[in-house]
């Protein structure tokens, strides 16, 4: 059985940092792309970053780019977000993903497993 647990979402203020956590079991962590993805009230979901399954190419969303960076820890199957710079339009649940294709690309249809979610604020 997979699970993706995020973790380390809050409130912060403009122009302040947080890192996201998601843990992964029940899947063979190395063989698998991952990704961040975030959704805000009354919009869909959107691509943030992503390593490919080999985990040497990462890509970003442009409106990201430069303030965020995805990491991995493959000996503690986990992988994260830091986020920097963080503006009033970075609020929004944020997902973490997987999925079994080398490239799944930003199409959320694309990614296999889902974890619940936490939540991102940030005030003005």
């Amino acid at each position: 059985q997979v699970q993706l647990v995020e973790s380390g979402g809050g409130l912060v203020q403009t122009g302040g940092s947080l890192r996201l956590s998601c843990a992964a079991s029940g899947l063979t962590f190395r063989s698998n792309a991952m990704a961040w993805f975030r959704q805000a009230p009354g919009k869909e979901r959107e691509f943030v970053a992503a390593f490919s399954r080999s985990g040497g190419t990462t890509s970003y969303a442009d409106s990201v780019t430069g303030r965020f960076t995805i990491s991995r820890d493959n000996a503690k199957n986990t992988v994260y977000l830091q986020m920097n710079s963080l503006k009033p339009e970075d609020t929004a649940v944020y997902y973490c993903a997987a999925s079994y294709i080398t490239v799944p690309g930003r199409d959320p249809a694309r990614w296999d497993y889902w974890g619940q979610g936490t939540q991102v604020t940030v005030s003005s």
